[in-house]
């Protein structure tokens, strides 16, 4: 009889081997019982250690599947290139094509709402001003959701752009931006990890053990006004951010 630290690993090194592809089932409870002669509970706690391993997540009506793990680069240029003459591709758009996958951005919910004071800070508002916000979520076809975006803009700003409507805003937001007349010129990142919140983890299918990557951007245009506040979210195996070509000027003293 097998106990359940024998089962996990058994699944993870299938798994591993590529026998359960990403995407896939894992045989059921009733099957997994019957193969290694285990009751219930067991196979419940062999499952329980793969999910917070990030191996596999739960479906609320397809069983255990493998987790998609597959890893994204995403390199600074990608602003760059996303704004190139004709292209039609936002950032993640372009990034996701580099790497040979099929990425969109699907649109969640836009609503107006009052700046708090750290959003307010950040945008250089008072509190309580108007913001658009949109949450997006960034999809690798057909239903791999790898990251989760809050964005949050001034609302004279996004009227402008028209970008304060759930309608689909071709070729990215950065290019509606710059068409009214706020090109971005800088852009701030910081980079954190933590561990998720509930609703992050079921989102992202992550388990207890898998943290996530969280970058807070702020974006002005060439004037120096903030013009977007962003806010993502994804697990920390799924993306590699490489920031290439940086400007390595030395102190004037030094010139």
């Amino acid at each position: 009889m097998s106990s359940s630290g024998g089962i996990s690993a058994d699944l993870r090194r299938r798994i591993n081997a590529g026998e359960f592809p990403p995407g896939s089932k894992l045989p059921t409870n009733a099957d997994l019982m019957a193969e290694h002669g285990v009751s219930k509970a067991t196979v419940t706690k062999a499952i329980s250690e793969l999910v917070d391993e990030g191996l596999v997540f739960t479906a609320k009506k397809g069983g255990t599947r493998v987790r998609h793990r597959a890893q994204v680069q995403l390199p600074l240029s990608r602003y760059t290139r996303a704004l190139a003459p004709g292209g039609t591709r936002g950032p993640w758009e372009t990034a996701t094509a580099e790497a040979g996958v099929d990425g969109f951005m699907q649109l969640i919910h836009v609503e107006t709402v009052e700046a708090p004071e750290d959003l307010a800070a950040l945008l250089e508002l008072a509190p309580g001003e108007s913001l658009i916000y949109r949450l997006r979520h960034a999809i690798i076809r057909p239903d791999d959701l790898v990251q989760l975006q809050h964005a949050w803009y001034p609302r004279d700003i996004a009227e402008s752009a028209g970008i304060d409507t759930a309608e689909k805003i071709e070729g990215g937001i950065y290019r509606k931006l710059a068409e009214a007349g706020h090109r971005r010129a800088t852009a701030s990142e910081t980079v954190a990890v933590r561990m998720p919140t509930a609703d992050e983890a079921t989102l992202l299918r992550v388990g207890g053990r898998v943290s996530v990557i969280t970058v807070e951007r702020v974006t002005k245009d060439a004037n120096g006004r903030p013009i977007e506040v962003l806010r993502a979210i994804a697990a920390a195996d799924r993306l590699k951010f490489t920031y290439d070509d940086l400007p390595l000027l030395p102190p004037a003293s030094e010139t």
